[in-house]
């Protein structure tokens, strides 16, 4: 395959993993302040976001170090938060499954939220990509976005202490979420899942350790898979 069609397949990718940067990089940056104000340092912060790379699951493992949980109940629950990995990445094995296993191992690493979602919905709308350019198209995407990550990460946890406490940067994760998700929302077995996700994770809002989210989950795929099985359509 000519290395020109790789580097427009690569470019475009980059630049469609672009707009995340907004939201990504506040999104770290108050991770970094978090972390450290629930008392990692500045290295334990840095290895947590560069080793894990997933930010829901490091909030909700800080959250509940912050609350003195059970050790079990901080792995638990991140485990728990990051669930969706599996299924994106049994999406992915349809498209990219072939590729060698250093590369599966790499897109596994850098396989987030955003790499996913876009590269799923590229996949869909253009399904004569070959697995070479599936894989460019996956990395593209994420090469903005996984720098940031570790960078703003770093500077939240050395700066986090000498920000303004009236500068609001926690939009960021709300902002992060609907921007990746909402685009995903296009049967009734989706809007279902949202929709049950919410109300029960609003409504357990009163339970331990966050185990209402854990339970939200398990709802809101337990609602999902049986619209689907009954046939649900575009929403």
């Amino acid at each position: 395959m000519p290395s020109t069609t790789l580097k427009s397949v690569y470019f475009q990718a980059f630049r469609d993993g672009m707009p995340f940067i907004l939201v990504v990089c506040p999104f770290a940056f108050l991770f970094g302040v978090v972390a450290t104000e629930a008392g990692l340092d500045v290295f334990s912060t840095f290895a947590f976001s560069a080793l894990v790379i997933a930010g829901a699951a490091q909030f909700a493992a800080v959250q509940l170090m912050t609350e003195n949980a059970p050790a079990f109940a901080v792995v638990l629950t991140a485990l728990a938060v990051n669930l969706r990995m599996a299924m994106y990445s049994a999406s992915l094995a349809t498209h990219i499954g072939q590729a060698p296993l250093l590369t599966r191992a790499f897109v596994a690493y850098l396989n987030v939220d955003q790499s996913y979602a876009m590269s799923a919905l590229k996949y869909e709308q253009s399904p004569d990509m070959t697995l070479t350019e599936k894989v460019v198209y996956f990395f593209g995407v994420v090469s903005p976005v996984a720098p940031l990550w570790y960078v703003f990460s770093l500077l939240g946890a050395l700066l986090g202490d000498r920000l303004p406490t009236n500068i609001p940067i926690d939009f960021a994760v709300p902002i992060t979420f609907i921007a990746v998700i909402a685009p995903m929302l296009k049967s009734l077995a989706h809007v279902g899942a949202a929709v049950t996700s919410v109300i029960l994770a609003l409504g357990l809002i009163w339970m331990p350790f966050g185990s209402g989210l854990l339970i939200a989950g398990v709802g809101a795929m337990i609602v999902g898979a049986e619209i689907e099985r009954r046939g649900g359509g575009p929403a």
